[in-house]
C-alpha cells in the first residue's frame, strides 16, 4: 500500500455493475483533475480465447474444471506484482484483451487475443483496476494487500445470472443452454474464489431487485434500477469518515439498515457512489501530495 501512488481496485464479475462504478470514477477524476492508469481485469487472464477453449477441454478430459473465476486461468501473481510496483514507483505495464471486432480495429489485434505489454502512462496520480480479482488471496499470491481501497460490486446471485444470460444471448450470440452450462461450470470457482473477496473489500455495493428473480433461467427481463435497491456496506465506516447523516440527507428515500450499512434506491446508485467516493479520493490525493 502506498500513499504516494494509491491503488484502487474494483472487484465484480462482468455485468455486476462495475460499469456504473467506472462512470462514477470518471466523473470524480474529471472533477478532481486526477490522472489515472486504468487496468482492465481481462488483460490478466492467462489464456487468449482459443487457448482458453483448449484449456477447458483438456481439464474436462481429466475430470477437472477451469474457469476465468479461478486462479489457474489468471496471472494473479503478476497482477499483485503490478499493484506492488505501482504503489512503490508509480510505474508498471499493462495490455488489453480484445473482446470484439470493434476493439480489434482499435488495437490492431484479432478479436479474442491480447495486445503486447506496454508501459503505463507516465506521471499518473493513481491506478484504478476493474475486474474479477482485485481482492484475491491465494496461497501463492495476495493481490488484496497491495490495494489502498477495495470496492466490491455484486448483485445478488440470481440477478447476476439473469444479467449474464441476457447479455450473452442478446449481445454475444450464445445459446441460452450454453450460457447456463457456463454458469454451472464456473460455480465452484465462484464460491471458492470470487465470493470470499467481498469479505475483504472496504466498501460493497450490492444491487437487490424488488421483483421476483427466483428462477433466473426463465426470466425475460432484467430488473431495472427503479425495481431495485442498492445495499452499501462499509467494513469500517470510521476508516473513511463516512458521514451517514449527510448521505441520508442527500439521497432521497435512503435508510440505515445496520450500523455500517446504508440502503439507497437503485436509480441513485451512481449518485451514492460519487458522494461516497469523492471525499475518499480527494483525501488520497491530498495525502499523496503531502508525501
Amino acid at each position: 500500500m502506498s500513499k504516494q501512488h494509491p491503488v484502487v481496485a474494483v472487484t465484480g464479475s462482468s455485468g455486476a455493475g462495475t460499469t456504473t462504478v467506472k462512470t462514477a470514477f470518471e466523473h470524480i477524476f474529471r472533477r478532481l483533475e486526477i490522472s489515472a492508469a486504468i487496468i482492465e481485469g481481462d488483460s490478466y487472464h492467462r489464456y487468449n480465447r482459443a487457448e482458453m477453449r483448449e484449456a477447458i477441454a483438456t481439464a474436462a478430459r481429466r475430470g477437472e474444471n477451469i474457469s476465468h473465476f479461478g486462479p489457474d486461468a489468471n496471472l494473479l501473481c503478476d497482477l499483485g506484482g503490478l499493484f506492488k510496483q505501482y504503489g512503490e514507483t508509480g510505474t508498471g505495464k499493462r495490455r488489453y484483451y480484445v473482446h470484439n471486432e470493434d476493439e480489434a480495429v482499435l488495437h490492431g489485434c484479432p478479436s479474442g487475443t491480447f495486445t503486447e505489454w506496454q508501459d503505463l502512462p507516465k506521471d499518473t496520480d493513481m491506478l484504478l483496476y476493474e475486474g474479477l480479482h482485485g481482492a484475491m488471496v491465494t496461497e501463492e499470491c495476495n493481490v488484496a494487500k497491495f490495494a489502498d481501497l477495495l470496492i466490491g460490486v455484486v448483485p445478488i446471485v440470481n440477478l447476476e445470472w439473469i444479467q449474464k444470460i441476457h447479455r450473452d444471448t442478446l449481445h454475444r450470440g450464445y445459446a441460452e443452454v450454453d450460457v447456463t452450462q457456463t454458469i454451472l461450470r464456473r460455480m465452484e470457482d465462484y464460491v471458492n474464489h470470487i465470493t470470499p473477496q467481498f469479505s475483504r473489500t472496504d466498501i460493497n455495493f450490492q444491487r437487490v431487485p424488488t421483483v421476483d428473480t427466483s428462477n433466473p433461467f426463465i426470466a425475460r427481463d432484467v430488473p431495472t434500477p427503479d425495481e431495485s435497491f442498492v445495499v452499501i456496506r462499509f467494513r469500517d465506516p470510521t476508516k473513511y469518515y463516512i458521514d451517514f447523516p449527510y448521505l441520508l440527507a442527500m439521497i432521497n428515500s435512503s435508510f440505515i439498515s445496520r450500523r455500517n450499512t446504508i440502503v439507497v434506491p437503485g436509480g441513485k446508485m451512481l449518485l451514492a457512489m460519487e458522494l461516497i467516493l469523492m471525499p475518499i479520493l480527494k483525501r488520497m490525493m491530498e495525502e499523496s501530495k503531502a508525501e
